[in-house]
């Protein structure tokens, strides 16, 4: 098809009739907030569900949109989208094509990207155009609706302005389908619940199953690959109790230092001691309470930043530090250091890194290993996994639970005698042999009280046929030791004096692991037979000195 006639199609897509339909979700009363229920059509005719709020009165706002693949139609998704209306700006919540009202096959974020579908760029460019529109387009949201941001940005609709950004996501094969190159079965088979048409899910999970490795399929889904196409000013929060910190980060520095002419230097990223998702984002997380000063109230903060760059408004948002982090520090510990804010320019700051090596006694220390053989081993039986029995990371919980549990190993240094400050991405190096071809290594990081409480700060797994890069695979030879080498996480906390510093490790942690069936074969989402159970081994000696890295700051 011609260039002349997909645009004269697009033309005639985006300008058609809007149909409404019945509100799936419950009456609600908005006040003077009003609220439609539209249809907006795709280039291929397909029409995605959204629910739009309307400011009181008449004129022309900015508009701005979420995309996502779960419920818009919730009384608290939909009276968060109307409170801010209040602010001045039409609200929309869109779903993904094939999802709950939308119309269309779901394929996960297919439709969103610089394919032949770009759902994104077509509903940002329909709302553009309405009579009730100034033509200046933000877009907001987290997780699945950051995603969708970067996805967005690459394909560069001309009328979108600005973006904000929460615990955000860059590569799918990475950050979301696989991570550590461990697969989700379990977890992606629920995504039936929100497809408008189940069977469209299985369809999906077995075309997942054709791309086990890093390959071109999944490079189409990974918008680290095309920063230099992202031209927009974008506010970024990232969560340091979060795995999808590492999407935050990376798309911060990403747009920062290779985005267009519109992008560089014009970035802002704030890193809290959060969850994962949610509005406003509280001092209260797990186990732990953090000063007020944790406290970050979203939506005051958001519709600054989008007053100034869908409204023109002189506010100074844009002269704001460029990055904001919160070195966390003991709770609970009067005249701790750490719990403060901190400013730079760019991130991460300038640290030493220092390794922590694994020792025969279950410390941890900075002196290397010293014994010519020494391992320490385990059970690792998909049939009968160690627990983890969380849903969403379970960070600053205590995980003393998990730790002793029979078949996980735990390595702690000795009581510090100063606070140590760490700040930046820590990083494993870890020598293992297994007697199967394949299995996981799961490592955690956790701040010990002196009461004994371990905080878990952050933890990853890695697949072992990946440890050499996750565009191939490599099995294990049993018996024959293998380097594992992987990013644990990003976080900035001060161990006080008095505390540990503790790694475990262990190789199942289910349910929110699902174990490796450890048969060495293809693992899929439909049939997973789980194969022998195996002895695992850590080796801790001076040929196989396995290390943490940490980077610290004087």
């Amino acid at each position: 098809m011609g260039r002349m006639r997909l645009a004269s199609l697009l033309t005639v897509c985006l300008s058609s009739a809007v149909s409404l339909t019945a509100a799936e979700g419950p009456k609600l009363d908005f006040g003077t907030i009003r609220e439609e229920h539209l249809m907006i059509p795709m280039r291929d005719g397909v029409r995605l569900s959204a629910y739009v709020f309307f400011p009181p009165g008449e004129g022309k706002w900015p508009a701005i949109f979420e995309q996502r693949y779960a419920d818009i139609s919730s009384a608290g998704s939909r009276k968060a989208a109307a409170k801010w209306a209040e602010s001045g700006f039409v609200i929309a919540l869109v779903n993904y094509r094939g999802t709950h009202e939308s119309e269309g096959v779901y394929r996960g974020y297919r439709g969103l990207q610089w394919g032949p579908l770009r759902d994104g760029y077509d509903v940002c460019e329909w709302l553009a155009v309405q009579p009730w529109c100034t033509g200046k387009i933000g877009t907001y949201g987290g997780s699945q609706a950051g995603y969708a941001q970067n996805y967005l940005a690459v394909t560069q609709p001309p009328h979108l302005v600005a973006q904000y950004m929460t615990d955000t996501g860059l590569s799918l094969y990475h950050e979301g389908y696989r991570i550590g190159g461990a697969t989700k079965p379990e977890r992606f088979k629920t995504q039936a619940k929100i497809a408008r048409n189940p069977a469209d899910n299985d369809d999906l999970l077995r075309e997942w199953d054709q791309h086990p490795d890093y390959d071109a399929y999944w490079k189409d889904e990974d918008a680290s690959l095309h920063f230099d196409k992202m031209n927009y000013p974008c506010f970024t929060i990232g969560s340091w109790f979060d795995f999808m910190c590492q999407g935050s980060v990376a798309s911060f520095i990403g747009r920062d230092q290779h985005g267009g002419p519109a992008s560089r230097g014009r970035q802002q990223l704030i890193i809290g001691p959060w969850l994962h998702g949610g509005y406003p984002k509280s001092n209260k997380i797990g186990d732990l309470e953090f000063p007020q000063n944790a406290f970050f109230d979203v939506y005051p903060h958001m519709t600054r930043w989008f007053n100034h760059h869908l409204k023109g408004e002189d506010n100074g948002v844009e002269k704001d530090a460029a990055v904001k982090y919160y070195v966390m520090g003991a709770c609970g510990e009067p005249g701790a250091p750490g719990n403060v804010w901190r400013e730079a320019k760019n991130f991460p700051p300038a640290a030493t890194n220092v390794d922590w090596f694994l020792q025969p006694d279950g410390k941890l220390a900075k002196n290397k290993p010293s014994a010519a053989k020494a391992g320490t081993s385990y059970l690792s039986d998909p049939v009968h996994p160690m627990i983890i029995n969380a849903t969403g990371f379970p960070g600053a919980r205590d995980a003393r639970g998990f730790e002793e549990q029979a078949e996980v190993r735990t390595w702690t240094s000795e009581v510090l005698q100063q606070p140590l400050e760490v700040t930046g991405r820590i990083k494993a190096e870890i020598f293992a042999s297994s007697t199967v071809k394949d299995t996981d290594f799961v490592l955690r990081v956790t701040d010990v009280y002196p009461d004994g409480r371990s905080i878990l700060l952050m933890d990853y797994p890695l697949r072992a046929r990946y440890r050499e890069g996750f565009d191939h695979q490599k099995l294990l030879v049993p018996g024959e030791v293998a380097k594992l080498a992987w990013d644990i996480g990003w976080t900035s906390i001060i161990f006080n004096k008095g505390h540990r510093v503790r790694i475990t490790i262990a190789s199942t942690g289910a349910p929110f692991y699902e174990p490796n069936p450890q048969t060495g074969g293809p693992v899929t989402h439909f049939v997973t037979a789980l194969g022998p159970a195996a002895t695992n081994t850590i080796w801790h000696d001076a040929s196989h000195a396995s290390r943490v890295i940490l980077p610290v700051r004087e």
